[in-house]
């Protein structure tokens, strides 16, 4: 995408490239579609434009139905234009620390409510559900570790506060915050993290059966959640934290540099993100991590872009599934 002439290579080239309605319907049909349009009803390829509607009509005996380029994504049912929503996905996966809804909602003129839902649908599109392992012979070395995120117990309002033996409302180690777990393969610069209820023996370990192949290299630190790995067929070697941060080759130094970033955009921009949709905003960080520049792979902002764009198909997202609504009404199904 870098080499097409005349595709912009910054934010203000994609502002002025994507003003144009015409462009940006041509645009995601492209990254959606491209060996033809094809009907997302149907996935017949017999298709006409209605050039003055900006939308197909398949042509297919039995289908008939008419579609637009934001149908069957995450744009669908969406009143706001393709300009504003191509922006904003070039801001999301090109800003380092991320973007909040209230700068979208300043930069775009939109409301900041749009503005957090449009980011909300964003970030399903990055999530590219990837089963492939990590590590292994043709990968690197594996580093796991986890962290915790939340608020301090102190500075949490009476109401929030963990309750029960040992909880005084002064500061309690990790109580009340969320776990993330991360697994980053050192040569591939890869990384995947989310969100784990505990940090349990059973728990991170199952995690790292399923997403790591056997025989790899695992470095981690010294939590007994880690210990008898080698049972599993892995390497295993640790590294005190207490006494040291590195022995050689032995650290846990890459995981820890995304834990930075995670944390950065969480407190510096962010702010306040509720637990239920915090495996969203690790997902866009994964994102990000995953497709930075490097010397064996110079991307640029404009390849993040396309790559985001080519993702956004057979995905959706209401308000009603974002807010929880969804989950509180299906529980009379009975």
């Amino acid at each position: 995408m870098k080499d097409q002439a005349g595709f912009p290579k910054s934010l203000l080239q994609a502002s002025r490239f994507f003003a144009n309605p015409d462009v940006c319907v041509e645009f995601v049909a492209s990254m959606r579609w491209p060996d033809g349009v094809t009907c997302p009803h149907c996935e017949g390829k017999r298709v006409s434009f209605l050039k003055s509607r900006r939308i197909w009509k398949c042509m297919a005996k039995d289908c008939h139905k008419q579609f637009s380029a934001k149908t069957g994504t995450i744009f669908e049912d969406s009143p706001i234009a393709l300009d504003k929503w191509l922006v904003a996905v070039w801001l999301v996966v090109n800003c380092k620390n991320g973007i909040s809804s209230y700068e979208i909602a300043r930069d775009l003129k939109v409301t900041q409510k749009s503005a957090w839902f449009m980011l909300h649908r964003i970030r399903v599109a990055l999530d590219r559900g990837s089963f492939m392992k990590i590590g292994g012979e043709e990968g690197g070395p594996v580093e796991v570790d986890e962290t915790f995120i939340g608020g301090k117990v102190k500075n949490m309002h009476k109401s929030k506060r963990p309750t029960g033996p040992g909880f005084s409302g002064k500061p309690v180690g990790h109580a009340g915050k969320a776990i993330v777990m991360g697994i980053l393969d050192r040569n591939a610069r890869q990384v995947r993290a989310k969100v784990i209820p505990n940090v349990n023996r059973e728990t991170l370990q199952n995690e790292i059966l399923a997403r790591v192949e056997r025989s790899s290299i695992i470095y981690t630190d010294q939590w007994g959640g880690y210990s008898s790995l080698e049972e599993k067929r892995f390497v295993h070697e640790t590294v005190n934290h207490i006494e040291e941060y590195v022995r050689g080759n032995v650290h846990t130094n890459g995981i820890e540099n995304f834990w930075s970033l995670l944390k950065r955009s969480l407190k510096g921009t962010y702010v306040a993100v509720e637990p239920f949709h915090l495996d969203a905003y690790v997902g866009e960080q994964v994102f990000r991590f995953n497709n930075r520049a490097t010397k064996d792979n110079p991307l640029t902002d404009a390849d993040r872009f396309a790559l985001a764009v080519s993702q956004i198909s057979g995905k959706r997202l209401t308000y009603a599934e974002l807010t929880g609504k969804v989950m509180e009404t299906s529980t009379d199904s009975f």
